[in-house]
């Protein structure tokens, strides 16, 4: 949904719903005969991903409520059970112990006829309260356009807040409150859009961060507090584009909302600060500073992108160690008629590690336990020759679509490309760096800012995994691309390298194993 937000990709799909319904609605035989066919599909389509998460079949989206729970990684997430289509939003759930390696379980939260929730079950966040996981959760219905908080020409939707509480410690049960703790916006406030709650725990209270857009104010972040999760109260707005920091956003809009707002403490003593993560219009972006945290008022220092390509409304979480998690849904850029024929859209990012560097801009890097998936290194010695460079690229590989890259650069007088090739020699990824820019580089066209010292080598990260490749430079920024080569079967990537042969430090290719069997999860 890039270059859109939810309001508008809803709208877009008004009217395709009906045309495209999966087996939850067929007779039982029709049903399975639908499902293994489907599962055939899938277990041989080489731009399904093998090691991240998705589901079985059909659409994800967002990221929700992930949670470490006595011992394990749950992960919940934007789910059509119907089809690989927006609509019909349920909770998928998702379970792991090292947060590679997952494990599909049954639908975790549902709409309930007749409930706030409803048309749909929205995005929403974890919190532990006395032994049990809560979870808060946006929940819509359908309304006369004079009560919606989303109108788009489609539908009119009401967004409220709600709450669920877990029953059991597999987190497989949910008791759902029958009312919404936060029925309406706030008073006088004609919202954009009104949801994402996401609440912790500060003193004595709870606080929790929405989601708004006001077509005075366009975007912003409202902020509430509470004593026990159910009575909220109104405190003011948070953060807003109209602040006192320029937010790197593309454009301005009358529409815009910043969704999957978060709000979290990152640093230890002086160096500590409170970073405000939001997605809008196709990106996700991040502002860290001081938190005033009597007035609770948040005084913006550094802003910037979270991931320059496809990846939005992430979350995050705090792993076992207490570090803070990032989580991104990684949405599809081909045309709508092509994953909804392929039968599933959307996959989870891997984790991300968030850390504020001395500048005060947030930092990122893939969790190392991504590399427990690593098979043997292919190494590339670096070489000033350059066709003895080009022989000894030329020897590594990645198969299957599914594998991982490491390479070290010099930022010198010179320009220079590195790329992923195809058999066809179509480059499916190019990272290009010109001298005169030495903190900026393109990624596949893209300009990716950089911030740290142009006299430092450059470290390029890609993890590729069926039409996924998620790139991280110098844990400074990241840049999620797609990528759709036709054909049955996958080619055989191999990087290149255009300009001074010196320049390139070493470059390292692993091949990945694949969290399945089959490219499918199955239910426990």
């Amino acid at each position: 949904m890039l270059g859109m937000n939810r309001r508008r990709f809803v709208q877009g799909l008004a009217g395709t719903a009906a045309a495209a319904s999966f087996p939850r609605h067929l007779d039982a035989m029709h049903a399975a005969a639908v499902r293994d066919a489907l599962a055939a599909r899938l277990a041989h389509d080489p731009l399904r991903p093998q090691y991240h998460l998705l589901p079985v079949a059909n659409w994800m989206n967002d990221p929700n409520g992930p949670v470490y729970w006595r011992g394990e990684y749950h992960m919940f997430y934007q789910y059509n059970p119907d089809g690989a289509y927006w609509g019909d939003m349920h909770w998928g759930h998702a379970v792991s112990a090292d947060m590679v390696r997952w494990r599909q379980l049954p639908v975790a939260l549902a709409p309930t006829s007749g409930g706030p929730d409803s048309a749909g079950v929205f995005s929403g966040t974890a919190a532990v309260v006395d032994g049990h996981v809560q979870m808060m959760y946006t929940g819509v219905r359908s309304v006369p356009e004079a009560e919606a908080t989303i109108k788009n020409g489609a539908q009119s939707l009401l967004e409220t807040q709600c709450l669920a509480i877990s029953e059991d410690q597999s987190l497989r049960r949910w008791r759902k409150l029958t009312e919404p703790v936060i029925a309406t916006p706030p008073a006088g406030m004609q919202v954009n859009g009104f949801r994402d709650p996401s609440p912790w725990r500060q003193g004595e209270w709870w606080y929790l961060t929405l989601a708004m857009g006001t077509r005075e104010r366009e975007g912003g972040v409202l902020l509430y507090r509470s004593r026990d999760l159910r009575q909220w109260e109104f405190l003011h707005i948070l953060a807003e584009r109209k602040g006192s920091i320029a937010v790197p956003l593309e454009k301005s809009d009358a529409n815009e909302v910043w969704e999957c707002p978060e709000f979290f403490a990152l640093g230890e003593g002086s160096a500590r600060r409170h970073v405000l993560i939001y997605s809008t219009n196709g990106k996700a972006y991040w502002l860290s500073g001081r938190l005033d945290e009597a007035a609770m008022r948040f005084a913006p220092e550094q802003s910037g992108v979270l991931d320059y390509g496809s990846y939005y409304a992430p979350k995050t979480q705090v792993d076992a160690t207490g570090r803070r998690i990032l989580w991104g849904w990684i949405p599809e850029t081909r045309p709508l008629a092509a994953y909804k024929a392929a039968g599933w859209a959307g996959l989870m990012s891997l984790p991300r590690v968030l850390r504020l560097g001395e500048d005060g801009r947030l930092r990122m890097q893939v969790a190392d336990a991504a590399e427990t998936l690593r098979g043997a290194e292919q190494r590339a010695e670096p070489v000033a020759d350059g066709p003895t460079l080009r022989e000894r690229l030329a020897k590594l590989r990645i198969e299957g679509y599914c594998g991982e890259m490491r390479c070290m650069a010099a930022r010198g007088s010179a320009g220079w490309e590195l790329a992923l090739t195809g058999e066809a020699k179509r480059p499916w990824l190019r990272i290009a760096f010109l001298p005169e820019k030495p903190l900026e580089v393109t990624v596949n066209g893209t300009r990716v800012a950089l911030h740290g010292s142009s006299a430092e080598p450059l470290e390029m990260r890609v993890w590729v995994d069926g039409s996924a490749m998620e790139v991280v430079l110098n844990g400074e920024a990241a840049c999620t691309v797609r990528f759709y080569p036709e054909g049955t079967s996958a080619e055989l990537l191999s990087p290149q390298w255009t300009g001074e042969a010196g320049a390139l430090h070493g470059l390292s290719v692993w091949a990945m194993q694949s969290i399945s069997r089959d490219r499918l999860t199955t239910f426990a």
